[in-house]
């Protein structure tokens, strides 16, 4: 370990965030290989541990025997300052080498709000943040995740996007890389090479063109280039890498549990909900993998819980088997099994008593929105009767603690709507006290409140978001009718919202914006301890830009939109369509089992669907 290092690491909080040394991290000889790639997590260590994704490609990018891939988080503001008086670079945690050393900066981009830390990390490596200034091939800046189907935002500062899920594309385009360096190409011939490989995008090949009104005409793409980028996905997660060693954090983490990844895509058709049409189309996992992976995890990792994860994991068809083929496993040992992302119309009771038979932790539903006419338009198909019934269920088998997520600004939504919050959970209440069989312990009743942001590639990519004012004249109603002491409510910060509302519909002017927060200290943006609502708004008038042009406006049916370079196998098509039924109210898919709603999606894996 490097000496200064050492004087600096008892100076901050949780030390062990940046010493590397993990059960189950992969060391190779740096002579033995190739390629050198630092795997960024614009974000602190103990979010980018719990994250599925990148454990998936650390695994993946590291079963290449040329390349040795390596993790980088972002620091903490303390170690983040003792390293900027210590002169002490960004450096990976595996080797401790600085990451300007590395052949590829890797970044995983989920959020946002992660724009400005990405800068920073680049800028701690001592690498020019502005693609334009990294004239040689190496060192590469790649970028991927959810954020990057919207790559303009950051397209001033990456070198290659990856579009989709990246176990194949990654180490495809980690074999070109390998040959470019070892036979010597310069640049633009890589990039150009790259951008046959389907998923990737590079932005250089790509010029937005403008109308004066500062609406998006078109995009100049460069001859051989692909006109739209296709996302990539995986057609058989039962034959892809899954890692069943993955490493064990030897600090607390966010998710201090194994993830059991169960299927992708989403059977569902929210309106308002981008990952359930951009992870399109349904794939599962067989239910006796899932046993096995479940199993070996848990022996290769010593961990005493296990998380069943997707976007919808009580959507999994086979899931008591499953349950019970984990719990055969986990019940003598004492380790915990538990089963987010439930939906109040098919909750089962008897799978929740079966995986908590040690305790009973809290039960979450987001019914998104107080009435039903609103549930129907953004399409989110839960009754209020499944609700009821679902916490009758609940609380006659002992719970006593319900979460109920809502959003506010949805699109159609009338004062109506949101009273219907504090009525439904009135309703909840008094379904407790009929129902309940520990009335003594009382009842705790938490109702959150976020922001509706419009998401890329979903039905109200069109939309505009509610100004702040409007969201918290809308807090403060729903805060006034909710009287009932048992009954708790919270609501989301609107400043942060409308920030990732400019970013998420953001063009590549927008990458001015960014910078310029970066430039005046902007990191670590998505927390509450670093954001700085005035340091954006100053960023948007250094920059010459409205937020409320990104934010607040309506965009048209035929408008051009920054993301539609991405084509993420749903249809725009289907989308308008979509948001037409939301102004009737009209449901329309319930269930992509049931009914196949021609999203598109199917033509990524030759016209598969597990739906």
């Amino acid at each position: 370990m490097d000496k200064r290092l050492e004087r600096i690491l008892p100076k901050v909080q949780k030390p062990a965030r940046y010493t590397g040394g993990e059960f189950n991290q992969i060391i190779k000889d740096k002579s033995s290989v190739s390629l050198r790639v630092a795997f960024c997590f614009p974000d602190v260590y103990e979010i980018g541990m719990s994250n599925l994704g990148m454990s998936i490609l650390y695994s993946t990018m590291n079963s290449l025997p040329y390349v040795w891939c390596e993790r980088v988080f972002a620091p903490w503001g303390d170690m983040y300052e003792e390293m900027k008086n210590a002169t002490i670079p960004l450096y990976a945690l595996e080797s401790g080498d600085p990451i300007s050393e590395h052949d590829v900066l890797a970044f995983s981009i989920g959020y946002e709000m992660a724009y400005s830390t990405v800068l920073d990390m680049m800028s701690m490596a001592g690498i020019p943040i502005r693609r334009s200034e990294r004239k040689a091939l190496l060192p590469l800046v790649i970028a991927g995740g959810t954020a990057a189907l919207n790559p303009e935002p950051m397209a001033d500062f990456i070198d290659i996007f990856l579009l989709g899920e990246g176990e194949e594309m990654n180490n495809e385009l980690l074999a070109l890389i390998n040959t470019a360096k070892a036979e010597g190409w310069d640049k633009l011939r890589f990039l150009k090479e790259a951008s046959k490989i389907g998923g990737i995008y590079v932005p250089e090949f790509y010029k937005p063109v403008y109308f004066d009104s500062g609406v998006l005409s078109h995009f100049e793409v460069l001859e051989g280039a692909p006109q739209r980028v296709r996302k990539r996905i995986v057609t058989d997660l039962d034959n892809v890498p899954f890692p069943i060693n993955p490493i064990v954090p030897s600090t607390e983490v966010v998710h201090d549990r194994v993830n059991l990844e169960l299927f992708r895509g989403c059977i569902r058709g929210c309106r308002f909900c981008q990952a359930g049409h951009t992870y399109r189309p349904i794939r599962e996992k067989s239910v006796d993998l899932l046993i096995e992976q479940g199993k070996a995890l848990l022996k290769n990792t010593g961990c005493q819980d296990i998380t069943l994860l997707s976007l919808s994991s009580s959507d999994y068809r086979k899931l008591p088997e499953l349950c019970d083929g984990l719990l055969e496993y986990c019940e003598p040992r004492s380790i915990g099994l538990s089963l987010p992302s439930l939906r109040a119309d098919n909750f089962s009771i008897e799978i929740m008593h079966r995986i908590q038979k040690t305790r009973k932790s809290g039960l979450t539903f987001a019914p998104e929105a107080g009435s039903q006419r609103l549930r129907d338009a953004i399409n989110k198909n839960v009754s209020e009767e499944d609700l009821l019934n679902t916490c009758r269920l609940a609380f006659e088998g002992g719970w006593n603690t319900v979460k109920l997520y809502f959003m506010l600004g949805l699109p159609t939504e009338t004062e109506e709507d949101i009273l219907g919050i504090a009525e439904l959970a009135n309703q909840v209440l008094h379904t407790w006290r009929l129902y309940s069989k520990n009335k003594n312990r009382g009842v705790r009743i938490t109702v959150s409140t976020s922001c509706f942001v419009p998401k890329p590639h979903s039905p109200f990519q069109w939309e505009r978001q509610n100004t702040m004012e409007e969201y918290i004249s809308k807090v403060e109603l729903l805060r006034k009718a909710i009287t009932a002491k048992n009954v708790v409510y919270n609501w989301h910060d609107p400043q942060t919202s409308y920030i990732e509302a400019t970013l998420s519909r953001g063009d590549r002017r927008m990458g001015k914006v960014i910078e310029n927060v970066w430039r005046s200290g902007g990191r670590l943006e998505a927390w509450s301890d670093y954001f700085s609502f005035e340091r954006w708004m100053k960023a948007f008038r250094d920059a010459g830009l409205s937020p409320e042009f990104y934010a607040h406006r309506e965009r048209g049916k035929d408008e051009v939109l920054p993301w539609d370079i991405v084509d993420v196998g749903v249809g725009r098509e289907h989308l308008w369509r979509e948001r037409e039924y939301s102004r009737s109210a009209e449901k329309h898919i319930t269930d992509c089992r049931q009914s196949c709603a021609g999203c598109g999606a199917r033509s990524l894996s030759g016209g598969r669907c597990d739906g």
